[in-house]
């Protein structure tokens, strides 16, 4: 907390209520709706193993691309891979037009619509995920991201939980319940965090990530996310 700010806090009380109301309300990460129709959203930025950033143009391909689409006066996210694998990336502080506290905001929520999953794939198994959102909390000495993966399975029920080590996976979408409808998920993620690593989760993650493909079993995905939100403990939806 700056000077300044905390002089405001003692000078007007009402300043920590506003501060505190802040705090309790949704926030939104990315709704896709300043970009231009068929084209990138450009907030959003590859970074390398070595934690390097790049820009989307640089890695789009006919066989991995992600593009805004409209529709019906909304717009939204398409990922699409065909035997590739993408991920493009938000930065806590860098890249976000906001600051990500876990202790304000603990909970995650976003919709998506699945076109096609990877036939075959499964997270235990060819491990293709047709749409996935990861939250990155911290890097070893190594650079190793330590993550929790929300997945979109072809095959898996909701509630699997995979452990890769750094890397644990959680379904909460699967295809087994059909295809071509918008669903909506939020998880809260700091309990989650509690539960696959067996300890509090770091209050500020460094990044989210929208993740597909489809290389392994060399097959396609074409899956819609919208309305990505930091959410406060039990708020409305």
């Amino acid at each position: 907390m700056s000077f300044v700010f905390a002089l405001l806090l003692l000078l007007c009380p009402s300043a920590l209520s506003e501060a505190r109301a802040q705090s309790g309300r949704p926030v939104d990460v990315e709704r896709f709706e300043v970009y231009r129709p068929g084209g990138l959203p450009e907030r959003w930025k590859f970074f390398t193993s070595k934690n390097e950033v790049r820009p989307l143009d640089d890695f789009m391909t006919d066989d991995e691309r992600v593009w805004v689409v409209q529709e019906r006066g909304n717009q939204f996210l398409r990922t699409m891979t065909e035997g590739e694998a993408l991920r493009i990336s938000l930065a806590n502080q860098s890249d976000f037009d906001l600051d990500w506290s876990l202790s304000d905001h603990p909970e995650l929520a976003w919709r998506w619509r699945a076109h096609h999953l990877p036939e075959g794939a499964s997270e235990k198994g060819r491990n293709d995920t047709g749409a996935a959102v990861y939250v990155t909390f911290s890097r070893d000495w190594l650079g190793r991201p330590k993550s929790i993966k929300y997945t979109y399975s072809s095959s898996l029920p909701v509630g699997s939980v995979v452990s890769f080590g750094r890397l644990k996976v959680i379904v909460v979408a699967t295809a087994a319940d059909g295809l071509g409808q918008w669903l909506q998920v939020r998880r809260n993620v700091a309990e989650d965090y509690r539960q696959v690593f067996g300890e509090k989760a770091p209050d500020r993650p460094l990044l989210i990530t929208i993740w597909s493909d489809s290389d392994d079993t060399r097959n396609r995905s074409e899956v819609d996310i919208d309305d990505i939100l930091l959410m406060p403990e039990g708020g409305p939806n």
